[in-house]
């Protein structure tokens, strides 16, 4: 394979802003190779395999012609970086990969397929390269990328002559006639393809074409002999040398088994996610088995025993005091959830299979009994899940002393995935059965006894991962976060989830329709505002009317056009007078909102309330997030927003609702950390932060601070603890580059503590690799010394939020526990229902009001002691937007 051909063919084909990693790391050249890369290796099952790679554009053929390639254009930023990583996915399949100082990827692919031929193999080369044609011959076959990445043509000799007219071994002269504007080599004036391969087939070759040049009649003729030297060059520069020195020959590159683990990292790393891939690139792995044991995975011993009714009881008898590894398979849907299976293991080797449903009475309460002891320490693989679905059974799940996945989670905040089987191949080397999988999807086909071992081996690899994973959260000093906050935040979050808030399904449907209707409104608008029908969905069509029909001015140029994403409607809106813009970005809106309503609205249960599932391993800050339905996509400042809040109420038996957040934490968190007098003595003055800062930085008294100042600082000061540049500042504030600097540096001069902060906490993580919170919580961020600017600079970014927004994340965590705690304690019925952003609601039993205010304030206050203090805002109404605040 050719590697840099076919990684900037996958480059081009596929667009950077849907593969790119949460660090700015653009993945689609190599995520398009990977696939195109399995593929081949699919079909075409070859036996020795190999892929080489170009160093650089200084190579023999640049010093003999130094304009060769001058002309092609600087390589894109999104690609560079990406060959490598091509590279590193390569090592991970064991693929031997060559780069030859001096020479091309052609030169060696030349000399192997010359080697190879002569040794009796079938040759395969994969490349976007037409020189390569020349090798072509009844043993060796070209193929060649015709679609993108997902189609290759077979260039046999008797494909190159249907295409050109000519044999395999004339096509360096055809080439050499007709020229290359991509490598810079010039042809000859007038002269085409068809002329090329006349005179090449009249001739029979270049040689005997030059020998012979007078007796070319014409212009072209002349134009021949006059440009003959430019011909003979490209000729030399076309041809591929055969006969490189390397390191081994056909012989050494048979295919051999994969590193798994690396790989899985590997990919895990660059957040390539897609199921699809990962199973095709495996599919392909020589070192796989045919038929892959359903038994349990080799590497461990499981003594596994299939308990009846009446055995489970004496089973916990012996095994319960020592940690138990807990897989189950079981289901979530709606408020209501079931266990189907569960399996325990010990680390001695003896464990366990038995089916809830049919224990009986003694075996009931010994299990009850064993799951919520908080001294019989238990290992579970996302504990909450388990915790929210074991409570449907009556069964309170105590003493989970590690959750592997929020201990692989704190390990590795930046990971996009921890599904067990790959938490299994990376940290112990061991590839789970597939008969019982996280989701507790059973696969199928799978019989019954496979099954069952298949989810006592899961216990077990909990069990042993968690013991691996337990000494690597020693190493990062993230012990105390798993024990003392993520792991009774898990708890917390599963009875919250249980709870879930009640609906009001009529005010919903009623909003649904309201969106549904100014979607409607827009179309119509928008068609009137040209003239005619059109898809507003279809981009292809946008441009069209945007570009075509009204001659709009051009936004910026993607591989299928120019682009008419929001900011680019935006910039419209600006740019022009036409109102199609606004009715556009109004019309997308509006289509979000009714979305996230229909969305709402699915998921209310049989019972009447709306019961999301919140994730703690999604946002590598620490803060929390929802799925099923997203609460965070409901907006917070809008009147749309505050409307569909109306949609949350106060349930059955409960008085009110209770929403308490925390007045700008993020900035109090950066005052705290930075320690700026100016910024704290602004916090605790008693005065609006935003005036009081707008009077430092402009100059002038708290009384003229106008809402322009006002709204300027405040930007910026949010900004600056979500990593904000002055780019990204006058993007926001819509001014220029040069006034948002100035903006920042006015600041800086008032507030010389905050930028001494922000230069000090990127350079500790430049040379640490990582940021940290108050209470210890790291984020990794190698990028930070990337030669990749684009990834340096988000690395920076991320370094100065990290910290800021981690820490405020962790507050809100500790804030929710102690509200918890104290609810308990204090015994009573209200009870915590969501965490949405910084904002904690809660459902009030009667009479409780004045306690709970009393509670959450006293709670949350005390949740961190921090230089510029913690404030609490309080609110009460019958729905979640009545008890704003």
């Amino acid at each position: 394979m050719d590697g840099h051909s076919l990684a900037y063919r996958a480059f081009f084909a596929l667009p950077a802003e849907n593969f790119t990693t949460s660090s700015g790391q653009p993945t689609n050249a190599v995520y398009g190779f990977a696939s195109m890369l399995a593929n081949t290796l699919r079909d075409e099952q070859p036996t020795h395999f190999a892929v080489a790679f170009d160093v650089s554009r200084k190579t023999w053929r640049s010093e003999e012609f130094p304009e060769y390639k001058a002309n092609r254009s600087k390589t894109p930023d999104e690609f560079k970086g990406q060959v490598e990583l091509i590279g590193e996915l390569l090592d991970t399949m064991k693929v031997t990969r060559f780069a030859v100082d001096g020479f091309e990827a052609d030169d060696v692919i030349a000399t192997l397929a010359t080697q190879a031929e002569a040794a009796g193999y079938e040759v395969l080369i994969v490349t976007g390269d037409r020189d390569s044609f020349q090798l072509v011959s009844d043993h060796v076959t070209v193929l060649y990328p015709t679609k993108g990445v997902s189609e290759l043509t077979r260039f046999t000799p008797a494909k190159v002559q249907e295409k050109y007219g000519l044999t395999p071994a004339q096509y360096p002269d055809f080439a050499a006639l007709r020229g290359d504007p991509s490598d810079n080599l010039p042809g000859i004036p007038g002269v085409g393809e068809k002329t090329a391969a006349k005179w090449i087939n009249q001739f029979g070759s270049f040689e005997e074409l030059a020998a012979r040049a007078d007796e070319v009649k014409g212009k072209a003729g002349q134009n021949l002999r006059d440009h003959l030297e430019s011909v003979k060059l490209n000729h030399r520069l076309t041809g591929m040398i055969k006969d490189v020195e390397l390191p081994t020959g056909p012989e050494g590159l048979t295919r051999l088994p994969y590193d798994r683990t690396a790989m899985a990292v590997l990919l895990d790393a660059l957040e390539i996610r897609n199921p699809s891939l990962r199973e095709r690139l495996l599919a392909v792995d020589p070192g796989a088995e045919e038929e892959a044991p359903a038994a349990p995975a080799a590497g461990v011993e499981v003594d596994g025993t299939v308990l009846g009714a009446g055995q489970l009881a004496p089973w916990l008898e012996r095994h319960g005091g020592a940690p138990l590894g807990v897989a189950s398979v079981a289901g979530w849907a709606l408020g209501s959830g079931s266990v189907s299976e569960i399996a325990l293991a010990e680390a001695s080797g003896p464990a366990a299979w038995f089916d809830p449903t049919e224990l009986d009475e003694a075996d009931e309460r010994a299990f009850a009994g064993w799951i919520a002891d908080p001294d019989r320490p238990k290992v579970m693989h996302k504990a909450k899940e388990s915790m929210r679905v074991f409570a449907e059974h009556g069964w309170t799940v105590a003493g989970v002393t590690m959750d592997t996945a929020l201990a692989a989670y704190l390990v590795k905040p930046g990971r996009r995935t921890f599904d067990l089987d790959a938490l299994s191949l990376e940290y112990l080397g061991r590839e789970l059965a597939p008969a019982a999988s996280d989701s507790g999807q059973l696969a199928l086909g799978a019989d019954e006894e496979a099954e069952r071992d298949a989810l006592m081996t899961q216990a077990r690899t909990i069990l042993d991962l968690g013991e691996t994973l337990d000494g690597r959260l020693e190493d990062v000093g993230a012990a105390g976060l798993l024990r003392d906050m993520e792991l009774p935040v898990s708890a917390l979050l599963a009875r919250m989830e249980r709870h879930g808030i009640a609906a009001d399904r009529g005010w919903l449907d009623r909003m649904e329709q309201q969106f549904a209707g100014a979607v409607q409104q827009a179309v119509k608008e928008a068609h009137d505002a040209v003239g005619h029908e059109f898809n507003l969905g279809s981009p292809k069509q946008l441009q069209e009317v945007f570009f075509g029909e009204l001659g709009l001015p051009k936004t910026k140029k993607t591989k299928t056009g120019y682009t008419t994403d929001a900011d680019a409607l935006a910039w419209l809106a600006e740019q022009t007078d036409h109102e199609l813009p606004v009715i556009m970005l109004r019309h997308r809106e509006q289509a979000r909102l009714r979305s996230t309503v229909e969305g709402l609205v699915k998921t209310i249960a049989p019972d009447g309330r709306i019961h999301t599932s919140f994730n703690q391993t999604v946002a590598a800050t620490g803060r929390l997030s929802s799925t099923d339905p997203n609460l965070q996509n409901i907006p917070v400042r809008t009147d749309e927003g505050r409307a569909i809040r109306r949609g949350f109420v106060v349930g059955e038996g409960f008085e009110s609702l209770l929403t308490a957040d925390y007045s700008q934490i993020e900035l109090r968190v950066m005052a705290h950390l930075s320690e700026d007098e100016g910024l704290i003595e602004a916090f605790t003055s008693g005065e609006d932060l935003h005036d009081t800062v707008a009077s430092q930085v402009f100059g002038v008294p708290k009384a003229q601070v106008d809402p322009e100042m006002r709204r300027k600082i405040k930007a910026m000061s949010y900004g600056l603890a979500y990593g904000l540049s002055a780019f990204g500042l006058s993007q926001q504030l819509n001014i220029e580059a040069a006034e948002s600097r100035r903006l920042m540096d006015t600041y800086f001069e008032r507030f010389g503590g905050v930028r001494d902060y922000l230069h000090r906490v990127v350079e500790e993580a430049r040379a640490t690799g990582y940021t940290e919170t108050i209470l210890g919580r790291r984020r990794y961020l190698p990028d930070l010394n990337s030669d990749n600017r684009q990834r340096r600079e988000a690395a920076e970014r991320m370094a100065l939020n990290a910290p800021i927004q981690g820490t405020a994340a962790d507050i809100v965590k500790i804030a929710m526990l102690r509200v918890g705690e104290a609810l308990e304690k204090e015994k009573l019925t209200s009870r915590m229902l969501l965490q949405v952003h910084d904002e904690i609601v809660l459902e009030v039993a009667p009479g409780e009001r004045a306690p709970v205010e009393e509670l959450v304030r006293r709670e949350m206050a005390g949740a961190a002691q921090l230089r510029a203090p913690l404030d609490v805002s309080i609110g009460f109404g019958k729905d979640w937007e009545s008890a704003a605040h």
